[in-house]
């Protein structure tokens, strides 16, 4: 399987069907004709639709910054297309290809060609890059629009759809699991169920984005990132005192370390099990369990030793050693500090 599979294409196959399946059309699959594609494209500007290319006709609907359009013909500045307008995208990874019941047809009208970048428009891997990197930018602008997080995920999407090839794809395709990781993490966040102990009781990040990043695009940068950020699924929402969280976590920790050596995230992976080896030290001692207790302390010592050797410049390996010296000085890193 190729690159070019990472996202389904929901309206390059519902364009198909409208295409090949007039009305009264045989079931048989050896009556159908195979239809010619147009061009995948999409808009880097809210778009009107009418109903022949003219600004006088009457409009048929609007397209969003990012959604789908395949392009069915050209006519000076104007092109007709297939638009996908506001169908939401976020969740298609388990739909049916033809599903009908719950999803509109994209609609089909005239558009101006004004602000839409086609899949043969030249540098458009690098235009749509800066567009969605500018959206992803306004979107931590508390002026900036209130979807600009969600408009940079359809833009990092539709590149690597459109431009399967291009040495952005990986990137972009990290981006936009990203962005949708990051606010199902926040919505998750502010449910009740954020502070259950057990991760199968809160609501889970959809895994589907992330996994398509490590599956098409192994040992890059991009699936290491994409393979730390899915620890989020397997840790504890509230520790709630027991010493179960953090020695399950410090073993999801070191097993990335161990996994990923060279990822960027294995300061921090790592920085994170020496504090969970510092809290369970604490923990072993208000247990009375020295034994424990002074294996933690020194796990959490060989650890940070790791960190000083791997990563010597790393932030986190200053944090680590600093919690170690509180370790050896017998200062508390989990509870409060009793003389």
């Amino acid at each position: 399987m190729t690159k070019s599979t990472f996202h389904a294409a929901p309206l390059l196959t519902l364009c198909l069907v409208l295409w090949a399946l007039p009305l009264g059309a045989q079931k048989k699959k050896d009556n159908l004709q195979k239809p010619m594609a147009g061009p995948r494209a999409t808009a880097l500007r809210v778009s009107w639709l009418y109903v022949s290319a003219d600004l006088g006709a009457q409009k048929v609907g609007r397209v969003q910054i990012g959604r789908e359009i395949v392009v069915a013909e050209k006519s000076s500045d104007w092109l007709r297309v297939f638009a996908n307008t506001d169908i939401e995208e976020e969740h298609t990874s388990d739909a049916p290809i033809f599903d009908t019941n719950d999803t509109p047809p994209p609609i089909s009208g005239w558009i101006q060609a004004k602000g839409i970048v086609i899949d043969n428009t030249p540098n458009g891997d690098q235009i749509l890059m800066g567009a969605a990197a500018d959206q992803e930018a306004l979107a931590s602008d508390p002026r900036g629009p209130v979807n600009a997080a969600r408009t940079a995920h359809l833009l990092y999407r539709r590149l690597v759809e459109m431009f399967p090839n291009s040495p952005l794809a990986a990137e972009a395709a990290w981006r936009a699991a990203d962005i949708l990781w990051q606010l199902q993490k926040a919505d998750s966040s502010s449910r009740p169920s954020a502070k259950e102990q057990a991760p199968y009781l809160r609501d889970q990040m959809d895994e589907d984005g992330l996994k398509k990043v490590i599956k098409f695009y192994p040992n890059t940068r991009q699936a290491d990132f994409a393979a730390y950020e899915l620890l989020d699924n397997k840790l504890c929402g509230d520790w709630q005192g027991q010493e179960k969280c953090p020695e399950k976590e410090s073993e999801i920790y070191e097993k990335y370390a161990a996994e990923h050596p060279e990822s960027p995230r294995t300061p921090q992976a790592l920085y994170l099990a020496v504090y969970r080896q510092a809290v369970l030290t604490d923990m072993y001692t208000a247990d009375n369990n020295d034994k424990k207790s002074d294996a933690a302390h020194n796990h959490a010592r060989e650890l940070a030793a790791k960190l000083r050797d791997k990563f010597p410049q790393s932030d986190y390996t200053a944090r680590a050693t600093m919690l170690v010296f509180k370790l050896d000085q017998r200062i508390p890193v989990y509870g409060i500090e009793k003389e």
